[in-house]
């Protein structure tokens, strides 16, 4: 495990598990079964989910949330569950991720369609970079995206990754190609505080 430091230090994370970060928009928390409705409106939509694994039928989509808890527990880290700040509606799941076999240490995102192109991605990834630099300590980002997935190009782009060409992916995900973008921890400080200031504009 020495190719991925922090990752999976064994520990007691569950003080983590009360993590809270808002945005200007949003709210960002750790997952629970509380949101099991609305993730399963999520991944029925074929084209929501078209690149996070495509269609999952709701056992698939409990073990997937359970699967993000635990990680939490585990490792002291996993995807936030994505809440609209006004409504406190659930409308999507982005954070860090990096389970066995990962090619890295991954800020990755996936919104509702419904609130596609109001910039929620945008905001809360920004926002689990600063989590992922300050809290967890790691050192490079990668964002693993498939070659057709444009807006989730666009959106590291705008976060200031670049494309590093071609990776590899864990079983069941082998076989699907995925281009793996990133950036240094030093890149991000750097950038970050004007990013932020252009999504608050």
């Amino acid at each position: 495990m020495s190719d991925k430091p922090n990752a999976f230090t064994p520990s007691n994370f569950t003080h983590r598990l009360d993590t809270v970060i808002e945005t200007p928009r949003l709210v960002l928390k750790a997952p629970s079964l509380a949101e099991f409705e609305p993730w399963c409106a999520y991944m029925a939509d074929e084209e929501a989910a078209r690149f996070i694994g495509k269609t999952q039928p709701p056992a698939a989509v409990w073990r997937g949330i359970c699967t993000m808890i635990g990680s939490w527990q585990a490792v002291g880290f996993a995807m936030f569950s994505v809440f609209e700040k006004d409504t406190g509606r659930w409308v999507g799941r982005l954070g860090p991720w990096s389970p066995h076999g990962w090619p890295g240490l991954e800020v990755g995102w996936g919104v509702t369609r419904d609130v596609w192109g109001k910039g929620y991605a945008l905001e809360g990834a920004i926002a689990s970079m600063d989590f992922a630099v300050d809290v967890l300590g790691w050192n490079d980002i990668i964002h693993a995206i498939h070659p057709e997935n444009i807006n989730s190009q666009k959106l590291a782009m705008r976060l200031g990754s670049v494309n590093r060409g071609p990776g590899k992916m864990p079983p069941p995900y082998e076989n699907e190609p995925t281009d793996i973008w990133g950036q240094t921890a030093d890149e991000w400080r750097a950038r970050r505080s004007d990013i932020w200031e252009r999504v608050i504009r």
